[in-house]
């Protein structure tokens, strides 16, 4: 029985990384187009997935969690010193191919589930930005919640850059940091 389990989520894991894989080439792709490149019929790939929009669901929880993961990690080191946010952003960079594409699926943001999941991840953020804040290594005039849609909208703008190819990968992280810290000003 475990087996099974496990085989079958092995098989999902390998759909949702092949649907991740092409929706970042191509977001308008149909399920047949996922499935064929996912080398299974559609068949197949419903038995593991019933629509687009639990597909996109699925995507997104596990982006979510894998940000979650990722500030775990780093909230070890301590999320109230002053490298959290520049460790974070650094952290995140290369995880932009496998989420940017979500924030083009409208269907997300209304979806109770999704909208839930991202809210832990932000209220965790929030938390950081605020010690940070309180230990003045963040501006106190602004709230925390600007503080924060700033910077997770500088992740998804720099994220669209790099699959653009109007970034580089390697500077975007130092790119969303600086943009954060010191705006555009000269």
């Amino acid at each position: 029985m475990n087996k099974t389990r496990s085989s079958k989520e092995a098989k999902l894991h390998m759909i949702l990384d092949a649907a991740t894989e092409i929706l970042v080439e191509k977001p308008t792709a149909s399920l047949n187009d996922i499935a064929e490149y996912a080398g299974i019929g559609i068949a197949t790939l419903h038995r593991y997935i019933e629509s687009r929009e639990q597909l996109m669901l699925q995507l997104g929880l596990r982006a979510v969690k894998v940000v979650g993961e990722t500030m775990d990690q780093l909230e070890r080191l301590q999320s109230n010193n002053e490298a959290y946010i520049p460790q974070l952003v650094d952290a995140l960079i290369p995880l932009g191919d496998k989420i940017h594409f979500l924030t083009q699926d409208a269907s997300l943001y209304y979806n109770e589930e999704m909208v839930a999941a991202e809210e832990q991840v932000l209220r965790r953020l929030r938390q950081s930005i605020e010690q940070l804040q309180h230990k003045g290594q963040l501006r106190q005039d602004m709230s925390t919640d600007w503080i924060v849609n700033v910077l997770y909208s500088l992740l998804i703008l720099a994220w669209q850059q790099v699959h653009q190819g109007n970034i580089a990968k390697n500077g975007a992280a130092k790119l969303v940091v600086d943009t954060l810290y010191n705006g555009v000003n000269a």
